[in-house]
């Protein structure tokens, strides 16, 4: 699928994030496989809090105008939303319950990281994306691309 110029560098993030949650949804019960892929996740999801933030701020308020009059841009911001404290809020939980020592990270939360990761970078690609292709003027794309961080764009952009 070919994408806006100035959301390729978002959309190269997810790259990353699509392969590891493919094998976290797989993952063994074992306590190294599990370890593994908690780390993987918890890590890439924790490297990813700026892609949030331009995606939660400078795209959803860019969408927000259409939101009344456009109910699959209200859908796709609920979604947004919805899904990113999801993923936030199973993270927090299991480490919570690790601080207060109840119990090891289990399979299960391995996978439902994965497959709630897995599921949100499909929506962004598939839903998300293409309503910021459809919405958003060039301008409003442009400020997307110059606030994603330099080190995901590619030196022969041009943008």
């Amino acid at each position: 699928m070919k994408r806006a110029n100035q959301l390729q560098p978002l959309s190269r993030q997810h790259h990353l994030g699509l392969n590891l949650s493919r094998h976290a949804k797989e993952c063994l019960d074992k306590p190294e496989e599990i370890a593994k892929h908690w780390h993987n996740l918890t890590s890439y999801i924790n490297d990813m809090q700026y892609h949030f933030q331009i995606e939660d701020n400078l795209i959803a308020h860019a969408l927000e105008p259409y939101r009344t009059t456009h109910p699959d841009v209200a859908s796709v911001l609920d979604t947004l939303d919805r899904q990113h404290k999801q993923l936030h809020q199973l993270m927090d939980e299991v480490e919570a319950s690790q601080k207060s020592g109840n119990k090891d990270i289990t399979v299960a939360q391995v996978k439902a990281l994965g497959t709630l990761l897995y599921d949100h970078i499909r929506f962004e690609e598939r839903a998300l994306y293409p309503a910021v292709e459809e919405y958003l003027t060039e301008a409003e794309l442009n400020a997307v691309y110059k606030a994603s961080p330099d080190s995901i764009k590619r030196p022969d952009e041009d943008r």
